[in-house]
């Protein structure tokens, strides 16, 4: 999934926090102490929706223009940038065990090396998912 930009209002309260909702995904909302804790708030609640709709087969809603939606007052858009892979590796980082082959001489050159082969598989898989990303952009 490439990077999505979803708009969210940011509504200061009286005490100084921030309310935080979607206007586009009902149930997502979160608040925060200061706007950057409120920022960060609307992050993870964007992730955990849109995973749940990813797991759930609903279908994710597009956008508003940030032009279409009204405003209250002491509200204000905020553009939410939501990258599912850096989400993923934010909060799904528990190992998965995954059995492969490679030829033997491969085996004993990088052995040789103390290369070590989970690490090898991460930072290709992670370079290979990177340049899949940026030319779907």
């Amino acid at each position: 999934m490439k990077k999505i930009f979803y708009p969210a209002i940011f509504q200061r309260e009286n005490d100084g926090r921030y309310f935080v909702f979607f206007p586009d995904i009902e149930g997502c909302n979160t608040q925060g102490e200061d706007i950057n804790e409120a920022y960060e708030m609307a992050f993870d609640a964007l992730g955990l929706m849109i995973s749940y709709m990813g797991d759930n087969k609903i279908s994710v809603p597009r956008p508003s223009k940030p032009e279409d939606i009204k405003l209250d007052e002491n509200q204000s858009i905020v553009i939410i940038q939501f990258d599912m892979l850096e989400y993923l590796k934010k909060h799904e980082s528990k190992a998965v065990k995954k059995t492969l082959s490679i030829p033997s001489w491969l085996n004993e050159a990088a052995m040789k090396q103390n290369i070590n082969f989970s690490q090898v598989l991460q930072d290709a898989l992670v370079n290979i998912l990177n340049n899949t990303i940026h030319t779907q952009n």
